[in-house]
C-alpha cells in the first residue's frame, strides 16, 4: 500500500516553528540536490494495531511541516519540489524491510521516518545504514536503536523504553504497590520494556512477580488467561503493568475492567499510552492511571495552536507520535537548507550535537555519541471523567522529566 503526496505551499496563516534553523538560507544557484527534489518516506502501520496512534496521519503532520518550511523560506528554500512517499508496513519486519529498500532505490526517498514496533525498526536502520541514507524513528520504542543497533544514518527521535520504565515503572512502585505483574508483547519492543521496567521497578524497591508474554499480533485479542492469572499468583501482584500499545492495549484495559481485578486489589499500570487510545477507552476507563508521556497536545499555547491546526486537517487531536513526526522532518529540511545540500554525511553532521527547542522537542538535543534525541518527558495521569473540560482533553501533567534526566545516558554497545 504506496501513495505519492505531492505538497501545495502553506498560506500566509501557517504558523512557523521557531528556533528550528541552523543557519542561513541558502541561495536559490547553489542547490546540490540530487534530482534538485526532497523526497521524505513514512513507513509506519496504516492498517493494524498501531494505524490510530500514528498511520495516515502522521503523514498529514510531515506535510504540514513541509507546508510550514516553505512558508518559512520562500524563494529561498532550498528547493520547492518536496514530497512525501508513504507505505504501509504491517508491523512486519520483512515488509518493512523490503518497503525501506524501495522507498531508498526506487522512489528517492532522502530520509525514511516513523516506523514503529520495534522488530520492523531495527530492519529499517539496517538498510538506512546499508543504503547511507537518513533515518528517523518515531515509532518504536527499542533501546537498541542507540545501543548495539546504533548507526551513522540513524536517529532515535520521541521515546524509548528507558524514557518510559524510568518514569512510570519507578513512581508506580514508589506510590501504587511494589510487587508487580507485568504483560508484555513477546518481540522485540516488549521484550526491551519488560527488562527497562523490571530494572526501575527493582531500583525504586519493587520485585516482579510474574511475567507473561503474550502473541504478537494477537489477532484474536483475548489476553483472559494471563490477567485472570495476576490474582492467583503467590506474592499476590499489587499492579499489573500492561506493555501494551494502540489497539492492544484497548484490548487488556477493557478485559481487565471486565474482570474486575482493581476491585481484587490489582492496580493497573500502562507502559505505553498515546492519547488516541484514552480517547477509544473513555477516560472513565482509565481515571488516575499514571503513564510517561513524551508530548501532550494541550500542554501550552504552542501545542495546542499546532493541534487546532492539525484537527481541522485530521478531524483528530495528534498523539505524541504525530508530533514527532512533524518535529522530525522539520529538522531535516532546516539541516538540508542549512547545508545546501541533500548528501547525507553533511547532513548528519549538521544534526549531530543540534540544540533544538520546537513544537516537540523542549530543551532538545540530538547527540553526536549515540543520535538520541533527548527532550523533556512528562508524567501524566488520565482525568476523571468529571474533569474532562472539553473532548481530548483527557490528561493532566503532573511533573515535567527534565531532558537529562529522561533518557539514559549513551551506551559503550553503540559503535558509532
Amino acid at each position: 500500500m504506496r501513495r505519492s503526496v505531492g505538497v501545495a505551499a502553506a498560506s500566509a496563516a501557517a504558523v512557523l516553528v521557531a528556533g528550528c534553523g541552523g543557519g542561513g538560507p541558502q541561495s536559490g544557484g547553489d542547490q546540490k540536490l540530487t534530482g534538485d527534489k526532497i523526497v521524505l518516506g513514512v513507513l509506519n502501520d496504516q492498517s493494524g494495531a498501531y494505524s490510530e496512534l500514528s498511520g495516515r496521519n502522521s503523514v498529514k503532520a510531515v506535510e504540514m511541516a513541509i507546508a510550514d518550511f516553505k512558508a518559512k523560506y520562500g524563494d529561498k528554500a532550498v528547493t520547492k519540489n518536496i514530497s512525501v512517499e508513504t507505505a504501509d508496513h504491517q508491523n512486519k519486519p520483512d515488509v518493512a524491510n523490503s518497503k525501506a529498500q524501495e522507498m531508498y532505490d526506487r522512489k528517492g526517498v532522502d530520509a525514511i521516518l516513523d516506523v514503529p514496533t520495534s522488530s520492523a525498526a531495527l530492519k529499517v536502520a539496517d538498510v538506512a545504514k546499508e543504503k547511507k541514507k537518513l533515518y528517523f524513528n518515531i515509532g518504536a520504542a527499542t533501546t537498541d536503536l542507540t545501543g548495539k543497533s546504533c548507526n551513522k544514518y540513524t536517529f532515535h527521535y520521541a521515546y524509548d523504553t528507558y524514557m518510559l520504565a524510568h518514569g512510570t515503572g519507578t513512581v508506580t512502585t514508589q506510590q501504587v504497590g511494589k510487587n508487580w505483574y507485568i504483560l508484555y508483547p513477546n518481540y522485540a519492543f516488549g521484550q526491551d520494556m519488560e527488562k527497562s521496567f523490571s530494572a526501575a521497578i527493582t531500583a525504586a524497591g519493587g520485585q516482579v512477580v510474574g511475567k507473561d508474554g503474550a502473541p504478537f499480533p494477537n489477532t484474536s485479542g483475548d489476553y483472559s488467561s494471563f490477567l485472570l492469572k495476576a490474582p492467583t499468583l503467590n506474592p499476590k501482584p499489587q499492579v499489573l503493568g500492561t506493555m501494551q500499545a494502540g489497539a492492544e492495549l484497548v484490548n487488556v484495559v477493557k478485559q481487565y475492567n471486565e474482570f474486575k481485578l482493581r476491585d481484587k486489589g490489582v492496580g493497573l499500570a500502562v507502559g505505553l499510552m498515546f492519547i488516541t487510545d484514552i480517547h477509544s477507552l473513555t477516560p472513565a476507563a482509565l481515571a488516575g492511571t499514571t503513564y510517561t508521556d513524551a508530548w501532550y497536545w494541550n500542554f501550552d499555547q504552542q501545542n495546542r495552536e499546532w493541534a487546532d491546526r492539525f484537527q481541522k486537517e485530521t478531524g483528530t487531536r495528534p498523539s505524541f507520535a504525530h508530533a514527532a513526526n512533524y518535529s522530525a522532518a522539520m529538522q531535516y529540511l532546516e539541516a538540508v537548507q542549512a547545508a545546501g545540500t541533500d548528501d547525507a554525511d553533511t547532513v548528519v553532521k549538521g544534526l549531530e550535537g543540534k540544540e533544538v527547542n520546537d513544537l516537540f522537542l523542549r530543551n532538545g538535543k540530538i547527540r553526536a555519541e549515540d543520535h538520541r534525541v533527548i527532550h523533556d518527558a512528562y508524567l501524566a495521569q488520565v482525568k476523571p471523567q468529571a474533569e474532562v473540560s472539553e473532548p481530548w482533553d483527557y490528561v493532566k501533567i503532573l511533573k515535567t522529566i527534565p531532558a537529562a534526566e529522561a533518557f539514559r545516558a549513551p551506551s559503550a554497545d553503540c559503535k558509532m
